[in-house]
């Protein structure tokens, strides 16, 4: 039961087929659809996670397609549990949070600086798209200085609120334009309630794992009304006989998608592919939920940038490997982009059974495409070949 279970949520993330949302920009844009958003990361040891996540599910996908579906109103840049990428239809639902933000009820938005936050606006009014670092002069009528902190975070704040949006990233540099020159026409502006949002959540979160847990669908989600009202919801999904609750092996609960676990079975009952292997971001969606992986595949990951050098296990930007339908092993590696060298700095193989010849040979086989894909034409493997003999 669990290797099925694991291999429906695969599934349902686009990683068990190449090119199941597609290929180039239309994939991105249904890949995107389909997982309810990409999560976007500064750290840049590797090609950024929002460019890897993408990259990993979609043929042909080139950094610049992000801003182009960001040009086409197709998707919009905002927070979610993260700062993420999303999908243009469902911003309806970035209103709610918009709003408390608006009104003061944030309280990481306080103590606004209006009358700069209103020369702001004027100025992109007039102006354009602009960047922080437009923001050199002084302005006469504020005595503020156009730069600095004081404007990185009244941009920030007119963002949440969404006054402003971010048209376009140049690597991160983000480029801001009035939201009202970025909405499509006809675009659903209405604020949802609180269990529109929490339908929205379980839908979301349905569609995107397959397979998924309570803390999951309340990731981030505080308050009591917004678990009542996620609970009613999984109820009658649960009485409807749509979802079912399952007891994984070391005691934790995780409810599946039963009419998508029925249609799995009949397409593996006639084809059951070869196990692929793909290096993934630690920032993927089939990974970020630490406990969920730790129970549905046995795997428990951390990302270890955020920990003291000397108290590191497997290295600063680990990335999780992929074997059909098991994390087999992580790796740490880094782009030397002037170089155009990408090093694989360790390798560290789970206790896991798996075939191992065919491991490696996959593994060689993504890590030059992984090179090209961080803009690299040589590839420093050295430890790999070491892992393999030993």
């Amino acid at each position: 039961m669990t290797s099925e279970l694991r291999h429906l949520a695969l599934a349902h993330q686009g990683l068990t087929s190449p090119g199941t949302f597609g290929t180039g920009e239309s994939g991105a844009l249904r890949a995107m659809e389909h997982l309810g958003y990409v999560q976007i990361d500064t750290l840049a040891v590797v090609e950024r996670a929002h460019h890897h996540v993408l990259w990993s599910r979609v043929p042909g996908y080139e950094q610049d397609h992000l801003n182009q579906l960001v040009s086409k109103g197709q998707i919009f840049d905002y927070w979610f549990h993260a700062a993420s990428y999303l999908p243009m239809r469902d911003y309806r639902f970035a209103l709610r949070r918009m709003t408390t933000i608006r009104q003061g009820e944030n309280r990481y938005y306080k103590n606004l600086d209006t009358p700069l936050m209103r020369e702001i606006l004027a100025r992109v009014r007039a102006e354009g798209p602009t960047r922080a670092r437009d923001f050199e002069r002084r302005a006469a009528s504020s005595g503020k200085a156009w730069g600095g902190r004081p404007v990185r975070a009244a941009l920030d704040t007119l963002f949440m609120m969404g006054e402003l949006m971010i048209c376009r990233r140049d690597g991160m540099e983000k480029v801001y334009e009035l939201s009202e020159r970025m909405l499509p026409e006809g675009l659903d502006l209405s604020v949802p309630t609180l269990p529109d949002v929490a339908a929205y959540l379980f839908k979301t979160t349905r569609r995107a794992h397959g397979v998924f847990t309570w803390k999951q669908l309340l990731h981030l989600q505080k308050g009591k009304a917004m678990r009542e009202a996620m609970r009613a919801i999984l109820d009658a999904h649960l009485d409807a006989g749509e979802v079912e609750e399952v007891v994984l092996n070391d005691g934790s609960s995780v409810y599946v998608d039963l009419k998508a676990q029925e249609r799995a079975r009949s397409l593996e009952s006639a084809f059951k592919p070869e196990p692929a292997l793909q290096i993934l971001s630690p920032f993927d969606n089939a990974v970020i939920h630490r406990d969920r992986l730790s129970s549905l595949f046995g795997f428990d990951y951390r990302l270890e940038s955020y920990v003291t050098a000397s108290k590191r296990q497997f290295g600063y930007f680990c990335l999780p490997v992929l074997f059909g339908d098991a994390f087999v092993a992580r790796i740490d590696a880094k782009a030397h982009r002037a170089e155009g060298r990408l090093e694989v700095l360790s390798v560290h193989l789970e206790d896991v059974a798996f075939e191992r010849e065919r491991f490696f040979v996959a593994l060689n086989d993504e890590l030059r495409r992984f090179a090209t894909f961080n803009g690299c034409s040589t590839l420093d493997v050295r430890v790999v070949e070491e892992a393999r003999r030993g």
